[in-house]
């Protein structure tokens, strides 16, 4: 967020910003009340040797893919040409043209160079080359009219200011504002806040701009306000300038008045040409599937029924509720009568539209964040005010409408006790202290006794809960005051319980031979679908790497990555675990994060992984149903099942699909086990029974069952174990066959039985009666023992 000085000094008188040591103090006061100052600069101040010129003509050059040849003139009749990279202009445009020998602030030095044999007299400027902003896509277009010739700074009336860069953080949305900075840095100096600006009395004859709510729930609170006598013109030079230091190109008075409100009261605000607003008012809904609509930067955007839209009252949409407005009714040269829209919408679907559209404004940003519902009228006196600069004949029509719902949030008033603040902050505070620090920035405090009722302003939707105003006498005490002293506390450090879970089974899968792996977080487009996964996950607008914008929903995409970079550098058979967040999408604003197992076998089968599962159950004390019948995405259809926690599926376990692997470039089979840790690490683990261990000898016994393919080998093992009994002490699968010599839909599996007695030596007799049993068991299910 960037503060203007000059901007700040007129909400609270800090100082003159010429004076150096006057921008330092302040630089430190915003600092030291939780917003960090990250850099301090004068703009405005003109490049030397940057002057204005206007676009006679512009050529594509044949050989020259990426730029094209500009021919300017500067106001003395000579055409001047310039490779330019940027196709933003159009001939008549008067543009900042950088003439040979200027040198740039970031130290390039300007002179002519030939292009393909030609060359280039200087060079066309954008906004953050001449420091006028952040704006680097295209060449700075100056107003229509601009003088040629001059030096752009003189031509475009610019001052000096300084300009405070500071960081806000989500929780602090009032900040997004110089009023908010204004007031937290007025209270830590003791000054005066400017007072809020009072709406002039509204004249006859009345005109209403309706409103009609109909999904109230996502905008509890719209107004509207009827103003005539407009004028549509340039903006004062002062508020020019501020709002080009501050990142913002000046457009018209109209237009300009309702950004500069939005930066100083954080109100983001619309005006609408009243004479073009169909049937004279406004309707607030959800936009219908596959609705759309021409926003101003001239793009149609498609929408979905969980976007909200404001229409005029045909029900023609004309803008994208919080976001941006349409074409359709914007403010033109003939603009005489504006209906000034000011609202407050419900922060997450905001944030859900704008992520969707890839349409991120000013508005947008405060909006999700959390606006004052509270401060609308503010933001509208405030626009009158400035705007009756330029428009003497302003008239503020009676009939404005403030149409509410119930669901417009209300401040909540929170129980604080000074006894906790003071534990908290090792500093002693009572009421009269906390109340003198918290009352400055607008929380109204009364005292109950030795405890404090403090009721929170509208302007921090952040503060629900007393650790937040814990937080705010904090910064406004002064963080470096309440001392470095460590807290003593009663509990010694230590790991909690699912820490300590946690650690036992990677000491197991590291027992079990595995290696741990840990690939790359972030997946690219279409390596879900490779691995037989949904396509639908969350997209990352901020990626570290360009392309890898998907937060995973499973962590078998990377570690099958790792197998096929093993195998692609002639290491076969590895064996290899994974611990971390996946993110499957979900309804609510945040994905359903949860923490994941992921273990891949390269070589192996599904009886292998399902070893690994019975181990880690074994040592873990888990306990799951496997459901063939449900076979996980991806995976083999007839080797693989759901891992099931009653009703609740808690991972799968089996063999990646052969599609897949080919898909990854992986020659070998691939055994995989994934399970959900954030349910089995949180749940108590059984406690694990003792056993004696056998002084007599132990028998092997070897069976064999052709089972229908639509058995699964977990049923025959449970019918195994239950009719063996307590004889019983070790059962494993080591041969599946399918193939001749067996009826058609079935397979033989074969298991090893080791029997053994605490009390004696098991003869013959107890050997067959215990193969009569466990063939009788099995045979009901359909399982015929092979002789």
């Amino acid at each position: 967020m960037k503060i203007v000085h000059s901007w700040l000094n007129e909400l609270v008188p800090v100082g003159d910003g010429v004076d150096q040591a006057v921008v330092d103090h302040v630089a430190d006061v915003i600092t030291n009340v939780g917003l960090a100052v990250e850099d301090v600069v004068r703009v405005g101040a003109s490049v030397k040797g940057v002057i204005t010129a206007r676009v006679v003509k512009t050529e594509r050059h044949p050989e020259a893919a990426k730029v094209h040849r500009v021919y300017v003139d500067s106001g003395d009749g000579i055409e001047r040409h310039v490779w330019c990279g940027a196709f933003n202009m159009q001939p008549g445009d008067v543009i900042p043209l950088a003439t040979p020998g200027t040198v740039m602030p970031d130290g390039r030095a300007i002179e002519p160079k030939p292009i393909l044999g030609l060359q280039s007299d200087g060079m066309l400027c954008s906004a953050s080359e001449l420091g006028l902003g952040t704006d680097h896509s295209g060449i700075l277009i100056l107003p229509a009219g601009t003088p040629l010739g001059l030096p752009y700074g003189e031509a475009l009336g610019l001052g000096e200011e300084v300009v405070y860069d500071i960081d806000v953080l989500r929780n602090r949305p009032d900040a997004f504002g110089h009023l908010g900075v204004a007031r937290d840095v007025a209270a830590k100096l003791g000054l005066a806040l400017a007072a809020a600006p009072v709406l002039p009395a509204a004249q006859h004859p009345a005109r209403t701009a309706t409103v009609d709510l109909v999904d109230g729930d996502r905008c509890p609170r719209f107004t509207s306000l009827v103003i005539g006598g407009v004028t549509v013109t340039a903006s004062p030079d002062w508020m020019q300038r501020r709002l080009t230091a501050a990142g913002m190109r000046p457009i018209n008075n109209v237009v300009d008045v309702s950004n500069y409100v939005m930066l100083e009261t954080n109100q983001p605000n619309h005006a609408y040409d009243f004479d073009t607003l169909g049937g004279g008012g406004f309707r607030v809904r959800l936009a219908r599937e596959g609705e759309t609509i021409v926003t101003l930067d001239d793009a149609e955007r498609t929408l979905t029924a969980d976007d909200l839209l404001i229409c005029d009252a045909t029900d023609r949409p004309i803008g994208i509720a919080g976001i941006m407005g349409g074409q359709n009714t914007e403010i033109s040269d003939s603009t005489t009568t504006s209906a000034l829209e000011a609202a407050w919408f419900e922060p997450a679907a905001i944030m859900r539209s704008a992520l969707r559209l890839g349409l991120r404004s000013e508005a947008s940003a405060r909006f999700e964040r959390g606006m004052d519902p509270m401060g609308i009228d503010r933001g509208v006196a405030r626009f009158v005010d400035l705007l009756a600069l330029t428009c003497p004949d302003l008239v503020v029509h009676a009939g404005a409408v403030d149409a509410r719902a119930p669901q417009l949030p209300v401040p909540p008033v929170l129980r604080v006790r000074p006894a906790r603040v003071s534990a908290l902050l090792g500093t002693a505070f009572d009421v009269a202290a906390i109340t003198a620090l918290i009352q400055a920035i607008g929380f109204e405090c009364t005292p109950q006794g030795d405890d404090l009722d403090v009721a929170v302003p509208s302007w921090r939707p952040d503060c629900t809960m007393e650790i937040d105003i814990v937080e705010e006498v904090a910064r406004l005490y002064g963080y470096a005051r309440l001392g470095k002293t460590v807290p003593k506390s009663t509990l010694p450090g230590g790991l909690s319980p699912m820490q300590q879970r946690r650690r036992r089974l990677r000491e197991v899968l590291l027992g079990l031979g595995l290696s741990e792996a840990m690939p790359h977080p972030f997946l690219t487009a279409g390596e879900l679908e490779k691995a037989g996964l949904a396509a639908e996950a969350v997209r990352l607008v901020n990626p570290l790497v360009v392309g890898d914008d998907l937060l995973r929903t499973s962590l078998r995409p990377g570690l099958l990555k790792a197998i096929a970079f093993n195998e692609s550098h002639r290491r076969t058979g590895v064996a290899l675990f994974e611990i971390g967040h996946v993110y499957p999408p979900s309804t609510d604003v945040l994905p359903a994060e949860y923490e994941a197992l992921g273990v891949v076998l390269a070589g192996a089968d599904a009886t292998d992984a399902v070893a690994i599962w019975r181990e880690l159950a074994t040592a873990m004390g888990w306990g799951a149903r496997l459901d063939q019948g449900n076979v996980p995405a991806g995976m083999h259809p007839a080797r693989s099942a759901t891992l099931s926690l009653g009703k609740d599926a808690i991972g799968s376990v089996g063999e990646v699909h052969p599609d897949v692997a080919e898909a990854f470039d992986v020659a070998e089979r691939v055994a995989v086990l994934e399970l959900n840790l954030t349910v089995l690490l949180a749940a108590e683990p059984k406690v694990a029974q003792w056993k004696a261990t056998g002084r007599f000898p132990s028998s092997d016994l070897d069976l064999a069952f052709v089972v229908p393919l639509t058995v699964a080998a977990e049923k025959v093992d449970k019918a195994i174990r239950q009719a063996a009994g307590g004889l019983l002490v070790d059962l494993s699968l080591f041969d599946v066959y399918r193939g001749t010599g067996l009826p058609e839909g079935s397979r033989s599996l074969a298991y090893r039985l080791r029997l053994q007695s605490l009390e004696r030596t098991l003869t013959d007799d107890d050997v067959a009666q215990l193969r009569a049993k466990v063939e009788a068991a099995t045979k009901k299910m359909g399982a015929v023992l092979r002789g």
